[in-house]
């Protein structure tokens, strides 16, 4: 997620925006960027990379300017209202041009933006057909020419100029914008303001004395202030030095709700959990909203980030591989039994580490589908370029904008999930499952096998997972209780059937990492072929029960397969859906799911395992965020 700080008060603004930021580089970022309002000039710098390239830049200009704006010492100027930013790129690549701030035609107005917008497209379109050159391909630039068009439009009115103008501005443009965004904006003609907005983004208010604070994250602000103000849905503020104003996107009074920071900055960082892990499952909600976002057209067609195949080309493919590593992996083995039910296409689901050694059979009606969550994971890498060798078409799934894997493939969807700092991941799973469900709906449609009205019911029962994990999280402390129960034991084991067995490996997968266990995963039938050997007095089998709607047989196959390893003695936990009392006699430990068709329930069943295993490392005593022999990047084959 991008990181966003905003200033106005009476000290230099520019250094206060900068350590804003740096507090904020743990939430990762590819670009970085200031605007400083300073005797009615606005002040931009901005640079691709880390923030140090972006200091850089400014040390140098105030070298070969130290008469600039207040002679400030790193060049920029000694104004007391500021933006700056940290871009984890969506629209657009890494690039100079693509970091934020966006500017007005003019260059008195400057905007900057967490989230995705998620008309823009339409939005570019009539902007350029009314004259309007665009500098960059982000959406964020359509906000900062509209912001600048309201101004212009309300000043003609007669409106004068001051920060209620700024505000009344801003509330034209975001009644333009659909989407999830976060908007910081100053006018040079305005100093001493900053206006910010937030719908499905966040945005918390730092109250100061004679200064306030914008940010995306208290980490931003909590050295200065530990007095905050968190802003509700469609809410827009305006902050001066010695006030803070909330109104509604209509422009009726609102209030956020005030809060005292009493963590420290290592825990601010982590918005008050004890481990980033914590911290993103608890994102997952919003992170799964954000890969859906705009991925429905108006005239209900699945849209990818980029593509290079045209719709004949999908429509010859024959076959389908799902290349991937780890939890990536687990992610493709769902998205067989989706996309093979939708499409009617044999999908193979392969490790990366063992595609190109074994001579696969490729041609150009196979379709590659590449899933990495930093693009440079390097046994994928080396695969895809083994499919590209023999002609084969290759789609990937990734998180990280511009990296290697999604320059070199010929579509891509990006999930869109922010980063994920701790080693082990939890929201790239679930971001990655959407965007391979997406990608199974994309091709049904485009081959016709499924109509648009098809297409976005699915969507729409995909749009109303965040909610449902939502509900999941707010009550997940029993299974953090069973975790600190269970953290003493010497093995658990994991079954499941269709879709639930992926869950399973990806739940033992998980204790492996963080808990340095045996934990094993199972498909459900095949307990009688070996496994159940593994079965001894009070073992832990963690069972993922199938909903009994629609898929009655696979349900009654898997309580079957409970009684199974409880008459050998083991203990049960079981992942089922509310309202399925036929497993309560079976189950030691219950723990209810929302109900969640069948094909996309991987997306609730999995938050349960990574809240057990991350709990059960902690109670061991591990690192939950960096497990020992681990990197989040695998970039050596």
């Amino acid at each position: 997620m991008c990181g966003i700080v905003g200033y106005a008060g009476a000290r230099p603004a520019l250094g206060i925006v900068l350590d804003g930021l740096r507090r904020l580089e743990y939430r990762g970022y590819d670009s970085a960027g200031v605007a400083i309002v300073c005797d009615g000039e606005l002040l931009t710098e901005k640079k691709a990379g880390k923030l140090a390239n972006l200091e850089k830049v400014l040390s140098e200009r105030a070298a070969e300017n130290p008469a600039g704006c207040g002679a400030s010492p790193i060049g920029i100027g000694d104004g007391t209202t500021g933006i700056g930013h940290t871009r984890w790129a969506t629209h657009g690549g890494p690039t100079d041009r693509n970091a934020h701030p966006h500017l007005s035609p003019d260059g008195r107005v400057a905007v900057i933006h967490n989230g995705i917008i998620e008309n823009f497209a339409k939005l570019r379109t009539e902007l350029e057909d009314q004259g309007v050159t665009f500098s960059s391909d982000t959406d964020t630039e359509c906000a900062a020419h509209l912001l600048s068009a309201a101004l212009t439009e309300l000043r003609a009115a007669g409106q004068p100029d001051g920060p209620q103008l700024l505000t009344a501005a801003m509330r034209v443009v975001c009644q333009r914008l659909e989407g999830a965004f976060t908007l910081l904006a100053v006018d040079s003609a305005i100093p001493g303001a900053v206006v910010g907005a937030r719908r499905n983004s966040p945005l918390v208010v730092g109250r100061g004395v004679g200064e306030n604070y914008l940010a995306s994250d208290v980490a931003a602000f909590i050295e200065h202030t530990r007095e905050a103000v968190e802003l509700g849905q469609d809410q827009i503020v305006l902050i001066t030095s010695d006030s803070i104003e909330i109104t509604d996107f209509d422009g009726q009074p609102a209030s956020g709700k005030d809060f005292h920071i009493d963590w420290d900055s290592s825990a601010a960082e982590k918005g008050g959990y004890d481990w980033f892990m914590l911290k993103e499952i608890a994102e997952q909600p919003e992170a799964v909203a954000d890969t859906l976002l705009g991925r429905l057209t108006e005239t209900g067609e699945i849209m990818l980030d980029e593509v290079r195949l045209s719709d004949q080309d999908l429509r010859d493919v024959d076959k389908v591989f799902i290349v991937a590593c780890g939890t990536s992996y687990h992610a493709g083995m769902v998205a067989k039994y989706a996309i093979e039910h939708w499409t009617r296409i044999p999908c193979e689901v392969e490790l990366a580490s063992e595609f190109r050694y074994r001579d696969p059979v490729l041609d150009r009606s196979t379709l590659i589908v590449v899933i990495s969550q930093s693009g440079e994971t390097m046994d994928t890498l080396m695969a895809l370029r083994h499919a590209k060798d023999q002609k084969a078409r290759v789609l990937a799934i990734c998180n990280t904008n511009g990296s290697t894997i999604p320059r070199e493939s010929d579509a891509v969807l990006y999930t869109h999930g922010g980063p994920e700092i701790a080693v082990a991941s939890t929201k790239a799973f679930l971001t990655q499952l959407v965007a391979c469900y997406l990608i199974g709906l994309h091709l049904a449609q485009v081959r016709g096998i499924k109509f648009a009205d098809e297409v976005a019911a699915v969507v729409e029962q995909l749009h109303q997972v965040p909610e449902k994990l939502r509900d999941l999280l707010g009550r997940i402390e029993p299974v953090r209780e069973l975790a600190r129960e269970l953290s003493a034991e010497t093995t658990i084991l994991f079954i499941g059937r269709h879709v639930g067995y992926p869950v399973a490996l990806e739940g033992a997968l998980k204790l492996k990492e963080l808990a340095y266990m045996h934990a094993e995963g199972f498909a459900a039938g095949e307990l009688k072929h070996g496994p159940i050997s593994l079965i001894d007095q009070n073992t832990p089998v963690i069972c993922i029960v199938p909903s009994p709607v629609g898929r009655g047989m696979l349900h009654d196959k898997v309580v079957s397969n409970i009684q199974e390893v409880r008459a050998r003695g083991a203990r049960t936990i079981v992942i089922a859906e509310e309202g399925d009392e036929s497993v309560v006699r079976y189950a030691d430990h219950l723990i209810y799911v929302p109900r969640t068709p069948t094909l996309l329930a991987p997306l609730v069943t999995a938050v349960p395992l990574q809240v057990l295993a991350a709990e059960i490392a902690a109670a061991r005593g591990h690192d939950v965020d960096q497990p020992r022999n681990l990197a989040k990047s695998v970039t050596v084959e």
